[in-house]
This record gives structure tokens, C-alpha cells and sequence, in this order.
């Protein structure tokens, strides 16, 4: 174990992480590959990519034969069609991918278990990057996970909180929080706290200062997120297979969501536990060694990471230049041009985290997420990516213009139905001795959209079914009943909530094509709830929009309104289901009466058992001034003081936070006057100088000083200290 500076971190092991260039020549992959399996890889990429292809042209080709409609497309239809296409091909891959992935499912469930005997010979860290986060949820996480790492595997695992929040209060509560849980923790897989003066490059800097300071002493590092929670035997599963495979960097897990309580969180999280599985199984059989980061519940190796995955900054100003946002697809894809293998293992089970309780949590973090895709199109023709990687790129951006595409859709085609009720048909558009009579085929637009929602359903009929007919798994979901009710409520919910995620989407990508940027907003994570008057707020142009569409379907054909209700439906009710969406009451609702339950709430595994316990025992800690709660305890100063960076010599850059900080308490007597006086930036720049703090806290009187009046000063030995 790595001797212990002070109370707060280890001793540092500096790793060199240079910057990558946006283009590179790729290195063949180092992990050594059978005949068989390369074959078999292209093999289900060619049945992939082939039948998606296939199946998009038979649906283009049938819309096109539909619209002839005994005469030539005009230009409408011709805009239309190409939306068609667009969107029938993007849900063909997914039909065709998730049928992949149910045929990979089932050969799976009849295989034995894998075995890992790899006994591991490197240590390994695991990372949990925070931002502004409840610390009593991080630190129950932390505790459960730390407690069964040090039972399974002691002195394997060290575990590392690293703070990148910006709140004073906030920075100094956590610390509370996780001061507390330092203390009692076990030698046998201590955990660790650090937090950066400056969230440079937002996660992805987090986890590279980390790399940067203490990476040298780590042979790979398990990436979390602040919702995260994995089992003890996974993260030692994760570490013997990477050790057992020296030419992978990088092994994804297929997370599980849990905890969720609302209406739209557990939504998620049954669509999560029925279906999820068919998509992991489905991109793990084609992605092979070339597979995908998601930002969390992976394993990295340390040192390939350090070697080529620092990301590359981008020309211009955000939101398409600058830091790059969403890092996750990008340092997989600069690993794998490293010649590093990238895999999705889809049989760990207890990796876990949580989801977003509300329709309105779903669309702040997708505005970050849409931006952070988006700026993939820079990249898309970087020299190097394998094609693999190019797709993954291109997935991620077609997430959210695929909205567009279908807001387009229905617009486009609402405008043609206009032009049809406005216009009289020409039946002599061109030379002809016989007039051209418009033509509708009933029956094969019937056909086409018989076809269309097979296949837009088949994930969700796939995952069913592969849960149906494995008994075990169908007695976790509570049965087939149970399970078909479950599919049924949530293709119902989902149904209602896609309109409002339509247009949140497509405004969203109006706004990045604008220029905004979307900054870096912390998320809720268990609370959904939504007043009215914020979810009106929020969506009255939703509403506007969607009883304009129903009148003017009404006005151009009833049968028009009737086919559009679903869409217009959940727009103009889109407030009140905002806030059902993130409702508690109904979530458990729904839980009681049998809908929507998923294998690890009938049957709790252990790791989430222990997660509710530390839950339960962990006291909530006001928030209190910032200043008052780190110079009223000695040890606490001293633990605060031991994580900042050391200042040896007089500060010789301009900081104008702590510049303004110190003159202020070079005027104020009391932490009662100074506290309310400092504005973030400055305060913030205070709780980052030991020097200035530990003059504060020798002003400290002998019984105390919780009220913060009882601290005073000698101003004269304020200014005499340098900044």
C-alpha cells in the first residue's frame, strides 16, 4: 500500500499523459486473435450492416411505390421520402442488432459460467469522480463497495473520491462526509479524497489529474460515476480478465439501473432490466475488440490510458470547439487506434447505477450529453478511428437528430396533407392522351405500417421474449403475467413520452446549432418532483404546438386527427405527465400493485442489501458556512490542509479570488462579518490557501465558536501573509 501523506492522500506516483493529436496512424491490435474469431466477427458485422441495409431499402422502396400514386413525387414528397428513409434505416439497425443480440443471449444461457482464476499481481484503484453531489449517497455507495473489497481481496483495491465540486459549502460538507468515513474505514482497502482547486476539462480532466499524480502506482483503475455501485466480485472479476488479456485497455460492464422510486425512473429502470441486455448482447457481438466506453462501471488499463486516450483540444469556441464534452466514445476510440483492445462483457451482473428521476432531469442531461455528440462530428474523419469507432461516433449523433428527423417527418407530411386539401389534382401534368388519376394503395400503406412497427417494437418483443422463456428469469420479473404487464405499461408510458422527448430533443439541437453552450449543470439524482408551475413553464410551447397540430388535423381530415393523437396527445398533456413522470407516489404506486418490477427488487442482491443499510445509518449534515465548519476543528483544519496543494514559496500567479479574499479580512474582525461578505469565487479561493486558513484557525477561541462571532483576528497578521 502507498504510504500516507498527512491524513488525505497517498504518496504520488507521477505517470507522463501527453495530449493526443486529432490524427494518427492506427496500431494493429495487440491482443492476439484466432482465424475463427475474426471470421466469425465480420461474419456478424456483414449480417448487421447488411440486413439493416437490406431492410431499409425494401421500406424506402415500398414508401416510394406508395407516393407515386399514379404520377411523379414532387418536391415535398421527394423531402419526405428522404426522411422516411432516414428514420426506417436508423430503426432497422436497431431491429436487426437487437435480433443479433437475442440470438447471442440465448446462446449464452447455455453456456457454463466463466471462471477468472487469474490471481492478481497489480494494484487497483477505483474512481469516483463527484460534482456537486448528495456526499451521504456517495459515501453509502463508497462504504458498501470498500467493505466487501476489503473482506473478498484485501489490499488489492484502493478506492478514490475525487471532488470536483465548485459550491464552498458543498466542497466543505463533503468533506465532512467523507472525513468521517476515512476515519473508520478498514487499512485493507483504504479510501481517498481529493479535491481540485479548478474542474479543468470537467470529468475527463478529473480523471486524467488523477492519472497524472498517482497513476504510476496502479496497474488499472475501475471508473465510476457518483450514482454507481458495484459488486465486490465484479471488480475483482474485472481486474483478473484484464490481467488475463494484456492487449485489451479497456472492458466495459452493461450497468444495471436500481434505486428508482418515480414513475420515469422506474420506467427506465424496467426498460433497462427487460431490454437492456438484448441491445449490450447485440453491440458486444459486432463490436468485438472495437467496442465502447460509456464513462463508467469499466475497467481501464493505466497505463495504455495515460499512453493515448488524453483527449485533444478543439479548434473554435464551444459548443462545437473547445474541451471536448462528451469523453467517453473518444477515449475509446484513441485506445483502440492505440492498437488497445475495447470489449463489452455483457455477463456481470451486480454493476449498477441509477437514472434521472423525471422527464425534466432526462432533458438537462441530455442538452450536455447532444452537445458533447455533436462535437463527434468533428472527429468523425479523424485519421485512425477504426470503422467500428466512426459508427459509435455516428450513433451517438443520430441519438438526437433522429428526433429532428422525426419532428421533419410529421411536419413535412401534415404540410402535404395541407397541400392535398388546398390544391386540385392536375390530371393532365404532362403530354398524354390519358389523365393521370391519383392513386392511393390502402392496403399496402396498411402493410407498410405493419412492417414499420414490427420492427420499431422488435427490441421490446425480443427482450420479452428472452425473459419469458427462461424460467428463471421470468420468476425474477414475477412471472409471465407480471412480465407482459410490465412490457405492456411500459411501451404505454413510453408512448406518452416520446412526443415531449421529440421536441425537448429538437429544441435542444436548435440550440447547439445556435451556438449555446450548455455549461456544466450538477443533476438531480433522487428527487423528481416538479411543480406545476415550473412543468407549465417548461412546456407550454409543447402544449401550444400540440393543440395546433390536433386542430388543424381536425380542419383537414377526422381521420387525420385520429392517426395524429398519440403524438398531439402527449404534447398538450405534457405538463401534467412532466410532473407524473417524476412522481414517487405513483412510481411506488405502481411497485405495489405488481407493474414495472424488475429482478433485483424481488430479490435484492446483497451489495444493494448493504447499500440500504449504509443509507439508513449515514446522519444527514446540514449545510452549514463553509469557514465555520473547517476552523472549528483542529483535525479537521489539519485533514482539510494536508489535500491542498503546498505553497513553498510566495504565489507569484494573479488570483484576483484570493487577492479580494484576504483584503476582505484584512477589514473584518469576526467569521460572522467576513462569511456573508465573500462571494463564491472568492470563498472558494480562501478554502484553497492553507496559509490563510490556519491563520484563522489559530483565531479560534478555546471553547469553540459555532456561532462564527466568537473568531477574531489581528488584521496586521492577515497582511502580512503573501498570495
Amino acid at each position: 500500500m502507498p504510504k500516507t501523506v498527512g491524513l488525505a492522500l497517498p504518496t504520488e506516483s507521477p505517470l507522463s499523459m501527453p495530449r493526443q493529436p486529432l490524427h494518427a496512424n492506427r496500431i494493429r491490435l495487440r491482443q492476439p486473435r484466432t482465424i475463427w474469431a475474426r471470421l466469425s466477427l465480420y461474419l456478424v458485422r456483414l449480417i448487421v450492416l447488411g440486413a439493416s441495409l437490406g431492410l431499409s431499402a425494401a421500406g424506402i422502396y415500398e414508401m416510394w411505390s406508395l407516393m407515386q400514386g399514379g404520377g411523379g413525387l414532387v418536391v415535398l414528397q421527394w423531402v419526405f421520402l428522404v426522411l422516411f428513409g432516414i428514420n426506417f434505416t436508423w430503426i432497422s439497425l436497431s431491429g436487426i442488432q437487437s435480433l443479433v443480440g437475442f440470438l447471442r443471449r440465448m446462446i449464452l444461457d447455455l453456456r457454463s459460467g466463466k471462471t477468472d482464476p487469474t490471481v492478481l499481481s497489480g494494484r487497483i484503484a477505483v474512481l469516483m469522480p463527484v460534482y456537486n453531489e448528495d456526499p451521504h449517497h456517495v459515501a453509502a455507495s463508497l462504504e458498501a463497495m470498500a467493505a466487501g473489497l476489503a473482506r473478498l481481496s484485501p489490499g488489492h483495491f484502493d478506492l478514490f473520491i475525487l471532488s470536483d465540486t465548485t459550491r464552498p459549502d458543498a466542497w466543505i460538507l463533503e468533506e465532512k462526509v467523507f472525513y468521517a468515513l476515512i476515519q473508520k474505514m478498514s487499512p485493507d482497502c483504504p479510501i481517498y479524497y481529493r479535491h481540485r482547486a479548478q474542474n479543468v476539462e470537467r470529468k475527463a480532466g478529473n480523471i486524467a489529474d488523477w492519472v497524472q499524480r498517482w497513476g504510476g502506482a496502479y496497474a488499472s483503475m475501475i471508473v465510476l460515476d457518483a450514482d454507481s455501485v458495484m459488486d465486490a466480485e465484479v471488480m475483482l472479476t474485472l481486474a483478473r480478465r484484464l490481467e488475463a488479456a494484456p492487449g485489451v485497455g479497456l472492458i466495459q460492464t452493461l450497468p444495471t439501473i436500481v434505486n428508482a422510486r418515480s414513475v420515469y425512473g422506474r420506467l427506465q429502470q424496467f426498460a433497462n432490466a427487460c431490454y437492456g441486455p438484448i441491445f449490450g448482447n447485440g453491440l458486444a457481438a459486432w463490436h468485438g475488440l472495437s467496442s465502447n466506453f460509456w464513462g463508467h462501471n469499466a475497467i481501464i488499463r493505466v497505463q495504455a490510458f495515460a499512453d493515448s486516450a488524453k483527449l485533444p483540444i478543439l479548434s473554435g469556441k464551444p459548443p462545437f470547439g473547445g474541451q471536448v464534452l462528451s469523453h467517453d466514445f473518444i477515449e475509446a476510440g484513441l485506445l483502440r487506434r492505440a492498437g488497445w483492445g475495447v470489449r463489452l462483457d455483457t455477463d456481470l451482473q451486480a454493476s449498477y447505477e441509477e437514472a434521472p428521476p423525471a422527464l425534466s432531469d432526462v432533458l438537462v442531461r441530455d442538452r450536455r450529453w447532444c452537445q458533447g455528440n455533436f462535437q463527434h462530428a468533428r472527429l468523425l474523419m479523424a485519421k485512425g478511428l477504426s470503422f467500428p469507432t466512426r459508427l459509435h461516433l455516428l450513433t451517438g449523433i443520430m441519438a438526437y437528430l433522429s428526433a429532428v428527423f422525426w419532428f421533419l417527418l410529421v411536419i413535412v407530411g401534415l404540410t402535404i396533407a395541407v397541400q392535398a386539401a388546398l390544391t386540385e389534382p392536375n390530371y393532365f401534368g404532362s403530354p398524354s392522351l390519358f389523365p393521370h388519376w391519383p392513386v392511393f394503395d390502402t392496403e399496402r400503406a396498411i402493410q407498410l405500417f405493419v412492417l414499420s412497427m414490427v420492427i420499431l417494437l422488435a427490441p421490446k418483443a425480443l427482450g420479452w421474449l428472452s425473459n419469458l422463456i427462461h424460467l428463471r428469469r421470468c420468476r425474477q420479473f414475477g412471472g409471465p403475467i407480471r412480465l407482459t404487464l410490465g412490457v405492456i405499461t411500459e411501451m404505454l408510458l413510453s408512448a406518452l413520452f416520446a412526443p415531449i422527448m421529440m421536441l425537448g430533443q429538437t429544441r435542444i439541437v436548435q440550440q447547439i446549432l445556435m451556438g449555446e453552450d450548455s455549461g456544466w449543470s450538477p443533476q438531480r439524482r433522487q428527487d423528481g418532483s416538479l411543480r406545476f408551475v415550473d412543468a407549465l413553464r417548461l412546456h407550454y410551447w409543447k402544449v401550444i404546438f400540440g393543440v395546433a397540430m390536433s386542430i388543424l388535423a381536425q380542419v383537414l381530415n377526422p381521420e387525420l386527427f385520429w392517426w395524429m393523437l398519440p403524438v398531439n396527445g402527449g404534447l398538450v398533456l405534457a405538463p401534467w405527465l412532466s410532473m407524473f413522470s417524476g412522481s414517487v407516489s405513483a412510481g411506488m404506486g405502481l411497485k405495489k400493485v405488481g407493474l414495472l418490477l424488475t429482478p433485483e427488487e424481488r430479490a435484492k442482491p446483497e451489495i444493494l442489501e448493504r447499500l440500504g443499510r449504509h443509507h439508513r445509518h449515514h446522519a444527514r449534515l446540514a449545510l452549514k458556512p463553509a469557514l465555520q465548519r473547517v476552523v472549528n476543528s483542529p483535525r479537521f483544519l489539519r485533514w482539510h490542509c494536508t489535500q491542498l496543494p503546498r505553497r513553498t514559496t510566495p504565489r507569484s500567479e494573479f488570483n484576483p479570488g484570493l487577492i479580494l479574499a484576504k483584503a476582505k479580512m484584512e477589514n473584518s474582525r469576526s467569521l460572522a462579518e467576513l462569511e456573508p461578505w465573500l462571494t463564491t469565487e472568492e470563498m472558494m479561493a480562501l478554502l484553497n490557501d492553507g496559509v490563510l486558513l490556519r491563520s484563522l484557525g489559530r483565531s479560534r477561541p478555546p471553547g469553540g465558536g459555532d456561532r462564527g462571532e466568537a473568531f477574531t483576528w489581528d488584521p496586521h497578521e492577515i497582511k502580512g501573509q503573501a498570495v
